[in-house]
């Protein structure tokens, strides 16, 4: 490749030098990148009030399991509750030492809004000890013969 210094005998060189330009532009482009504000996608949820479990909804210090069934019922290790009393349920259960295991299985049918409110509590509730159970029953749902 060859590079034009000007002519041997000594004259300007007559073509624009573009570093500059491509320097500002660059600084440019990165002062717009910085500027733009960060797009933030919300989601307004309203999350139910805290109310205190019922002497049956008993707390399992190894693991409790909870059931979503298709009538959008909530079940706490076989007791029905609420998403209120799920909130003190769940507050309950980060307070023990060791923390113990939360198991989520929803049935075969169960609302997936549900399933997903659920989630979310139990995620901004901050279980740390969280497990899906008995999804192998869903190994073959869909397929052909399945």
């Amino acid at each position: 490749m060859a590079m034009s210094g000007g002519k041997d005998d000594g004259s300007p060189m007559m073509e624009m030098n573009t570093t500059p330009l491509i320097d500002v532009m660059l600084v440019l482009l990165i002062m717009f990148i910085i500027t733009i504000p960060v797009a933030t996608h919300a989601i307004p949820i309203d999350l139910p009030a805290a109310t205190p479990p019922t002497p049956e909804q008993q707390i399992d210090p190894v693991k409790n399991k909870l059931i979503l069934t298709q009538g959008n019922e909530i079940l706490w290790n076989g007791a029905p509750t609420t998403q209120g009393q799920l909130v003190s349920l769940l507050a309950q259960t980060r307070t023990m030492t060791p923390e113990p295991e939360l198991q989520f299985q929803p049935e075969e049918f169960a609302s997936y809004e549900l399933a997903d409110q659920v989630l979310k509590v139990i995620k901004i509730s901050g279980v740390s000890k969280f497990g899906f159970v008995q999804n192998e029953l869903y190994a073959n749902f869909g397929k052909a013969g399945g």
